[in-house]
């Protein structure tokens, strides 16, 4: 992968996490529309899925940063996870509604896939 399109991976996450932030999950909680009209989103991850496992990496690369310095503090990991649930509330909420737990478990690649 090159560094553009590297940095396109990112813009499309970034966009859809901007577009989430201003969604209404409770009105219509899986709309497609959130993933509609992204430049290369289908070259550079192969559709929606591609981004939502994207998202989920990312999701557990901030956690498992915060869960090294919260565990030396005395949190546990519940509260890591919710403290991190409270601070990016979008990328929770996608996560939420779109069952990635189900996503990952199918794409034993996933990781290695993901940005």
């Amino acid at each position: 992968m090159s560094w553009a399109d590297f940095h396109a991976r990112t813009d499309i996450l970034h966009t859809v996490l901007d577009r989430a932030a201003h969604w209404d999950f409770e009105k219509n909680p899986a709309d497609p529309r959130l993933f509609d009209d992204i430049p290369d989103l289908a070259r550079l991850f192969g559709g929606p899925e591609g981004v939502l496992l994207a998202l989920r990496n990312r999701w557990e690369n901030h956690l498992n940063v915060k869960l090294d310095h919260a565990l030396a503090q005395g949190k546990s990991a519940p509260q890591v996870w919710q403290e991190l649930a409270s601070e990016q509330p979008s990328l929770r909420a996608i996560l939420d509604t779109y069952d990635t737990d189900r996503l990952y478990a199918r794409h034993p690649r996933a990781r290695a896939m993901a940005s």
